[in-house]
């Protein structure tokens, strides 16, 4: 007779809602400790740790972050699909420090391969600098160009790019001597990244609403020599990459 060995184990319950620790803007907590009590807020949808600092995020609105949002991140993604050895990311939490843990509204960044500094974690979370943050602010006042904009500094980020909505404006910045140093616009009204060939913006189509003109901008980039040699080298380096593979086999 086969004797069962199995002990029972009773769930753990969920800690009550009047017995969880507070998770309040401008607290300020070590960054294992923020994660442990974001655990326990479902509630709250988006919340960052800057500078040790809690930064809990308002509701939502539509034009003034929502519909430029989908617009950056559709951007943002083409790209990424035209483009091997680039990945990207929509609200994913990046740890930046032992103070900052952020979850910026999109991302890009270049694969360890292709000596990108950032990697995913067993956990799936994004750990060091990505290459490009995008966030969307409600004004010139918000958080994103003060006090974030100098943590990126700082960590590394080779480029950063807000988006007012109030002011209607696009700011994006490149990395030079650990100083954000802004881009400059091109000929034709685009803003164009160093660090991704062929990544161009149409700030006028942004406001506009215009995913059309927006995206024809773009392919404009993907269709431009340094976006195909950007390629081809990503290429070459899969290429190498694969071919340590096979002779450590």
């Amino acid at each position: 007779m086969s004797v069962d060995t199995t002990i029972a184990t009773s769930p753990v319950a969920p800690t009550p809602p009047d017995e969880r620790p507070p998770l309040n803007s401008g607290d300020r907590l070590t960054r294992a400790e923020f994660a442990r009590r974001y655990q326990m807020h479902p509630e709250i949808k988006k919340a960052e740790l800057i500078d040790g600092v809690i930064y809990v995020a308002s509701p939502i609105r539509h034009r003034q972050h929502g519909r430029l949002h989908l617009l950056l991140v559709t951007w943002l993604g083409v790209y990424s699909a035209a483009t091997p050895g680039v990945d990207g990311s929509n609200n994913a939490t990046v740890l930046l420090d032992l103070e900052n843990e952020h979850q910026p509204d999109a991302l890009l960044r270049l694969e360890p391969r292709h000596g990108g500094r950032s990697h995913v974690t067993t956990e799936d979370y994004i750990e060091g600098p990505p290459e490009l943050i995008v966030e969307v602010a409600a004004s010139s006042a918000a958080y994103d160009l003060h006090d974030k904009k100098r943590v990126y500094a700082r960590s590394g980020v080779c480029e950063y790019l807000v988006a007012q909505a109030y002011e209607r404006r696009v700011d994006w910045w490149e990395l030079r001597e650990g100083v954000f140093t802004p881009l400059p616009l091109a000929a034709d009204g685009t803003l164009r990244s160093r660090v991704f060939p062929g990544l161009w913006l149409d700030p006028a189509a942004l406001w506009a609403g215009d995913a059309a003109a927006l995206l024809a901008a773009l392919q404009r980039g993907l269709a431009d020599p340094e976006h195909a040699a950007f390629v081809e080298r990503l290429r070459g380096e899969d290429a190498e990459d694969r071919q340590r593979g096979s002779e450590g086999r």
